[in-house]
């Protein structure tokens, strides 16, 4: 059976907050809600599943055009996994540009504090460095 529910039921059940779900439905994430005579949104067991797919993906960083694809092909029953994968692995070598960027700046910033005396003198290093143009 497909129950509908309001948002406040929808968002309940997906774990996305009703502002998120009436966002997503304004960049197509999840197609316009259907009203009820009073103008109330209506979401079917497909857009909650939706919504779940959105949270899932986001907690696992995806951007929004890269979730709005992967929705689009989690829907289309022809697609190839390779659609998939190839999306997943740019997400990974992003993410592992990113870890690496910030690894970098965790050895700079270990760096400045260890050669800081950190005591009552007004010199810093690391304001020093911060202060240095590029």
């Amino acid at each position: 059976m497909n129950r509908s529910m309001n948002i406040g039921e929808a968002a309940k059940i997906s774990g996305v907050n009703a502002k998120l779900i009436r966002h997503y439905e304004s960049i197509g994430i999840i197609p316009k809600a259907l009203r009820t005579d009073s103008g109330y949104r209506i979401y079917s067991e497909s857009d909650v599943n939706t919504l779940a797919f959105v949270r899932r993906a986001r907690g696992l960083g995806f951007s929004m055009k890269e979730i709005k694809k992967l929705v689009s092909l989690w829907r289309n029953r022809s697609r190839t996994s390779h659609e998939v994968k190839t999306i997943a692995l740019a997400h990974v070598g992003e993410m592992e540009r990113k870890i690496s960027e910030l690894q970098e700046m965790v050895k700079t910033l270990k760096h400045l504090a260890k050669n800081c005396h950190g005591d009552q003198r007004p010199e810093c290093p690391i304001l020093d460095n911060l202060g240095k143009p590029e």
